[in-house]
């Protein structure tokens, strides 16, 4: 029965079917086309709450379809953010790693891309002063970024997301909450990094709070990530509910609804 019931919640939270209200959205940098996709809330409120996802190392995949659906059936505007654009999009995963490691280095780009996909929020509907950014491995280093970039948000949730940054960058204060939902068992961020980061938000004087999840190694929100945790990343079922769960209590704290 209890599996039952976490195949069902999977089933409802990351279905592969692209909801019809989702859209795509074209958008540049310079002379860089990129498509996000946007999708309003399915009851709007005069406080119009938003949410900028973030995607993985591949792009927007159906995981994060699936997410932006959910969360608009909770009432929030949604938009996925394209960090890489078009032409550039990985085609396996060696590609994505190139892609991400550029990013990741390149720190400022990807601030960039952050920023103007918010914009793009903004124009979907969303109200520019409540604003809350998520985003799941590649993207859940990303919501860092966009906290230490100081964008308008007023959170930003981080799911298996990297948590380490170049140490010659001096810690500044970080105004936006902040949610880590970690596996414990995640093999690709050390300890090293993890003590690093919460180091960082001492010294940021960040609001920040960090969940490890039991059993959980990278990609554990993620159904098509397999189910052996010993290749590293695999999707852990009572982890992506728990972890959904705690994103819903932060972002009844952090919004206005």
């Amino acid at each position: 029965m209890k599996n039952s019931a976490l195949l069902i919640f999977a089933t409802i939270l990351f279905s592969n079917t692209i909801n019809a209200q989702l859209k795509p959205v074209k958008y540049a940098d310079g002379s860089q086309a990129l498509n996000g996709l946007s999708i309003k809330p399915a009851k709007k409120s005069s406080n119009n709450p938003g949410i900028l996802l973030l995607p993985a190392w591949l792009g927007i995949d159906n995981a994060s379809k699936g997410i932006a659906e959910n969360l608009s059936k909770l009432g929030y505007t949604v938009f996925i953010a394209d960090i890489y654009g078009e032409g550039n999009y990985p085609k396996n995963t060696s590609e994505a790693g190139k892609q991400a490691g550029f990013y990741k280095t390149n720190y400022e780009a990807y601030q960039k891309r952050i920023n103007l996909a918010l914009q793009e929020l903004i124009k979907s509907g969303a109200n520019a002063d409540n604003i809350v950014v998520i985003g799941y491995c590649f993207g859940g280093t990303g919501v860092l970024e966009a906290a230490r970039g100081h964008l308008n948000v007023k959170g930003v949730a981080s799911f298996h997301g990297g948590l380490g940054k170049d140490a010659a960058r001096p810690a500044t204060p970080i105004t936006a909450k902040v949610l880590i939902c970690h596996g414990a068992d995640d093999p690709y961020v050390s300890k090293e990094e993890v003590t690093a980061f919460q180091q960082e938000m001492r010294d940021s004087k960040a609001d920040w709070q960090m969940i490890y999840y039991a059993d959980s190694v990278h990609s554990f929100t993620n159904p098509e990530a397999g189910n052996d945790n010993s290749k590293g990343a695999a999707y852990n079922p009572v982890a992506a509910k728990r972890s959904f769960e705690h994103l819903k209590l932060f972002l009844d704290e952090v919004l206005k609804k």
